[in-house]
């Protein structure tokens, strides 16, 4: 009987954990700054991968250096007077999200909030987010259910953005960012 019993559990655990792989060809993270008071301009990088574990772990690593605000100038003084990526080349959030990965089964999604860390610009900072994670048949998609509201003075961005608004000969450049993104996990059997 103890047997059975232990039998069972395996698979109901295999079930609710399952091994995910990272899609980074549909994942995104994307930030909103703005200027001049009332421009909004959208940009995101091009490298980011992520693990979930097998026990609810998140980590996602964005790769500063991969910045694309379509403006290759623009690119290159975010990576060198913002990001500083010679010193801080990544960003990264960590996040348990195994209480939600337990409840869900395919075709349905949860709201959760969840208490993530985020190491950015050799600052780390506990953040929350309402996350929305919706299962599939063999997939899981990961995404906040409001933008993230970076404030660029807790993690010393401020310096950086004040440098970019004087090069750029702006009267403004917001210091609060929203920031959103789309991870996207493959199930692996």
């Amino acid at each position: 009987m103890l047997k059975y019993l232990l039998l069972g559990s395996a698979l109901i655990s295999s079930q609710a954990f399952a091994a995910w792989q990272f899609n980074q060809q549909q994942s995104d993270v994307s930030f909103v700054s703005v200027k001049q008071t009332s421009v909004a301009e959208v940009h995101h990088f091009k490298t980011i991968d992520g693990t979930l574990s097998a026990k609810g772990e998140l980590e996602v690593n964005i790769d500063l250096a991969s910045v694309e605000t379509m403006i290759p100038i623009r690119n290159e003084r975010m990576q060198k007077m913002l990001f500083n990526v010679a010193q801080h080349p990544k960003a990264k959030v960590n996040a348990d999200v195994s209480e939600v990965l337990a409840k869900l089964k395919a075709g349905t999604q949860k709201i959760n909030d969840v208490t993530a860390t985020l190491t950015l610009h050799g600052q780390i900072q506990k953040i929350s987010l309402d996350l929305l994670i919706t299962k599939s048949a063999n997939g899981l998609v990961v995404t906040p259910v409001h933008a993230f509201i970076l404030d660029s003075k807790q993690f010393g961005l401020d310096k950086g953005i004040e440098a970019l608004r004087e090069i750029a000969g702006l009267k403004t450049i917001a210091t609060s960012v929203p920031v959103s993104f789309n991870l996207v996990f493959d199930e692996q059997n």
